[in-house]
């Protein structure tokens, strides 16, 4: 079936092996036998039919098949994750005297599907399933929440406020169980670690507190020359990244933590960094984003410590969120000088084309969070509104896909020619 084989040995001369017991005059008369019939015409037994250049193209033919068929299987696979966003949001909530801070964090949703939300100086949850609401705690005088943050187990949710009090409270109960020491100014932002909870505060430090230990304070560094405003543990719990008020990024490697040896610093950034995000299918690439001077993305290689890319979205970033189901990325954006600003972009990744954006907010964008099965992604608005988004999703069965298998498979491009 190898065209070019079978045209190789019909055609080629070889070097005949000749036999010298015997004559000329013997071996001619020998071939004549073979090669000849009784009218002493030749044998037209296994004569190759075609020449080698009518073969070759019908092999190039083949070949084109297989190659056609194999783009079209990639321009398939594009098609299927080049998905629109959706036109309104899913559902809308009041979120009356949520604090219109740039700096704080103060909304997370916890994998028991409750959203946690400060209100002014009242810390709510949402139940996204029944939609209850309940009341966890009212802080009092001035004091008020600056930051939140769910436990992985969803068994307590973490609070620190803007006197340097930091709060753990157990969920189910609505009790607090531990008051954890260490700050002197607000506590901007919360990270957890399995049983190390990590708080960033104005003070410029960094802890690392373990929940389950007398003397909570295992760790700590103080790097940064202005407010933290960005935590953010890597899904294998070994690296940190914090973002501060300097425009820095720092990440911090989870055993040497006791000293002041930083992993990285990037310093690319023209104003503060609050937005960060692991990538879920590269634990190498760290997303982050910067503020209203900067109003740029950016993806890190935190193992090279070099700059992958950075993408001017023309307003300032306030928080990013990975798509799990989908290779994107969305931000939320604050001021900006264009129309970008308020909006929700969504971006396709590595390539970080922007897919199209959502401006629903008539203020900028405060907080981002992801529901637990990753379908879904709330935003928090200094219009004092909640609004969720089924922006993200799982992939979208096509069945152009199992046409173009089902071509793989056939005769016309099988791999027997």
């Amino acid at each position: 079936m190898n065209l070019h084989q079978a045209n190789s040995l019909l055609t080629n001369i070889t070097k005949k092996i000749q036999n010298p017991n015997f004559n000329e005059a013997y071996r001619q008369k020998l071939d004549d036998k073979l090669n000849l019939d009784s009218e002493g015409k030749p044998f037209r037994m296994l004569v190759f039919r075609g020449s080698p250049k009518s073969s070759q193209k019908s092999i190039r033919h083949i070949d084109q098949m297989r190659e056609e068929d194999s783009e079209a299987l990639q321009n398939n696979g594009n098609q299927r994750i080049r998905r629109r966003l959706p036109k309104k949001e899913s559902r809308v909530l009041d979120a009356p005297k949520i604090k219109n801070d740039y700096y704080t964090n103060t909304m997370d949703w916890g994998k028991n599907n409750i959203l946690a939300v400060a209100l002014g100086t009242e810390m709510y949850l949402w139940n996204s399933v029944t939609t209850d609401v309940s009341l966890l705690f009212k802080a009092t005088g001035n004091n008020y929440p600056t930051s939140v943050s769910w436990s992985e187990d969803a068994k307590y949710v973490a609070t620190g406020f803007v006197h340097s009090q930091l709060q753990v409270w157990d969920a189910e109960t609505s009790k607090p169980v531990r008051n954890l020491q260490g700050h002197s100014q607000r506590i901007s932002t919360l990270a957890w670690n399995n049983h190390v909870l990590t708080s960033g505060s104005h003070d410029r430090t960094i802890i690392n507190h373990d929940v389950r230990a007398r003397r909570n304070e295992v760790s700590g560094v103080k790097a940064h020359r202005a407010e933290v405003c960005g935590l953010k543990w890597s899904k294998r719990g070994n690296l940190l990244a914090s973002g501060g008020n300097e425009n820095h990024i720092y990440v911090w490697e989870l055993n040497k933590m006791n000293s002041s040896n930083f992993l990285h610093c990037f310093k690319d950034h023209s104003a503060a960094v609050k937005a960060l995000a692991w990538c879920p299918y590269d634990p190498a690439v760290l997303a982050s984003g910067g503020g209203t001077d900067d109003r740029c993305i950016k993806l890190w290689n935190v193992q090279k410590g070099t700059n992958i890319c950075s993408i001017d979205t023309k307003a300032q970033v306030c928080g990013l969120q990975w798509n799990r189901h989908h290779k994107e990325i969305l931000s939320g954006h604050g001021f900006g000088t264009s129309s970008e600003h308020n909006q929700l972009c969504l971006w396709q990744y590595p390539s970080m084309t922007k897919v199209g954006g959502l401006d629903p907010h008539t203020s900028r964008v405060l907080h981002l969070s992801q529901s637990p099965d990753g379908l879904t992604v709330v935003s928090a608005g200094g219009d004092e509104t909640l609004r969720f988004w089924d922006v993200f999703g799982p992939p979208v069965t096509d069945t152009r896909e199992t046409s173009v298998l089902d071509n793989l498979l056939s005769m016309k491009i099988s791999p027997i020619r």
